[in-house]
């Protein structure tokens, strides 16, 4: 299989990211891919998704960088 390098790119970095090999990444996002939509509940996956991304803005937001204080 072959994909453009700046795709390959954004999963490798995407995967470090999440502290994913980029295989276990991309094997989670084709199952993602193709689960069938539910009619209640189909958007509960995003919920862990939610999080992750809370913990990485409140990350973010902890680390003071001393040029800005200057």
């Amino acid at each position: 299989m072959e994909i453009p390098d700046a795709l390959y790119r954004q999963v490798k970095a995407a995967a470090a990211r999440r502290g994913v090999s980029f295989r276990e990444f991309l094997t989670e996002a084709l199952r993602e891919r193709l689960r069938p939509m539910r009619a209640f509940g189909g958007l509960r996956d995003l919920h862990r998704e939610t999080k992750r991304v809370e913990r990485s803005i409140e990350e973010a937001f902890e680390r003071v960088d001393e040029e800005d204080w200057r």
